[in-house]
């Protein structure tokens, strides 16, 4: 099965390399940076296919030396054994690294994201886990050299959020924070807790990913916009102007609303690129229902009803049910380290691709 898929790297990559040195496709400047990308996409996995013919190579001339030299010093033939047991486990490695580099990228991966964080279960102790989930994030980012900013937000008197919508741009985005999606919850002894008790609360995350306008087609004609005065927490205004925005797209009755900005416009900027995303998420669940043997996103799908991650403080760890790790430094994690998570998560998402996929 490798010696087949190294085969078909190594054609495609010479393909490529003659299509590229044809005149017709150099003048041709839209052929030519199509394949240009496809020959830099192929390269990793290029790159990995001499490493592999490399060790092949060494295999083979050492099991050679050593079947047909009988009479060689022991400490000759011991070395040969060494270099062809580390031959073959090179081979073993790259070969797994060479599935998972033939594996289609997520298209999503590079895009700008919109995180949208909700209180759930657990009251005011719900809202203020919000809280702390969206300065996760925000630092998260700041680690990674993102941008983000708020969009849209409904604070507590408490200093929580019912509701936060958090935009991230930058290089990665959505591959950075895609795994963040489902039912955080957290154990620990509210503020307002006299007798010391653990209690359980909850706050939903969805990440979804931007969509351009040639994703998502949006009609005009089918968006109501609605435009009113913004008000802050406990009915106080914003400011003197009717310029929070509403919009509701009634084909789907998908409703966003936004006030945090100071013009009508510029909110109704900020909820047209919710709306675009929210409605781009729908469109991903329909695909990934017609397609029941795809990889499952965390956008869009049941996985949301699920209790993903776990923050105990009492004992100061994390644990992320799906793939059974836990971390014992609470603190870090709230900080923004991340990247453990993302990294078992990615792992496990591409063992799953590659079982589906049988490369």
């Amino acid at each position: 099965m490798i010696e087949k898929l190294i085969n078909e790297i190594e054609e495609k990559y010479d393909r490529l390399n003659r299509e590229l040195s044809d005149p017709e496709v150099m003048n041709d400047r839209r052929r030519y940076a199509e394949l240009a990308k496809a020959h830099s996409d192929l390269q990793p996995a290029y790159d990995l296919v001499r490493r592999y013919r490399d060790a092949e190579q060494s295999l083979a001339e050492a099991e050679e030396l050593l079947s047909g030299d009988g009479h060689a010093e022991p400490e000759m033939r011991e070395f040969l054994r060494e270099e062809i047991t580390g031959s073959r486990t090179a081979m073993e490695e790259l070969t797994e690294e060479i599935r998972a580099a033939m594996l289609e990228p997520d298209p999503n991966d590079e895009k700008d994201i919109i995180i949208e964080i909700r209180a759930g279960a657990g009251g005011d102790e719900a809202s203020l886990f919000a809280g702390d989930l969206l300065r996760m994030y925000t630092r998260h980012a700041e680690q990674k050299r993102l941008k983000a900013g708020i969009l849209s937000s409904s604070p507590t008197g408490m200093g929580g959020f019912k509701e936060v919508i958090l935009e991230v741009q930058g290089k990665g985005a959505y591959s950075i924070f895609k795994y963040e999606g489902g039912v955080h919850r957290v154990q620990r002894i509210p503020v307002t807790e006299s007798g010391g008790r653990i209690h359980t609360s909850t706050a939903t995350v969805a990440v979804m990913p931007e969509a351009e306008d040639v994703e998502v087609e949006i009609d005009p004609a089918d968006v109501r916009v609605d435009i009113f005065r913004s008000s802050g927490p406990g009915g106080q205004s914003v400011n003197t102007t009717d310029s929070a925005v509403r919009l509701t797209h009634v084909p789907t009755g998908l409703v966003v609303s936004m006030q945090d900005e100071k013009s009508q416009l510029q909110n109704k900027v900020a909820a047209m690129k919710v709306l675009r995303a929210r409605l781009y998420e729908m469109k991903i669940a329909e695909q990934q229902k017609e397609l029941a043997d795809a990889r499952k996103s965390m956008v869009g799908t049941g996985d949301r009803s699920q209790k993903i991650r776990t923050y105990n403080f009492p004992q100061g760890r994390v644990t992320d049910h799906r793939v059974g790790l836990t971390l014992h430094k609470l603190d870090a994690i709230l900080q923004g380290d991340l990247d453990d998570f993302t990294d078992a998560l990615a792992a496990k998402d591409r063992a799953e691709q590659l079982q589906a996929s049988g490369v």
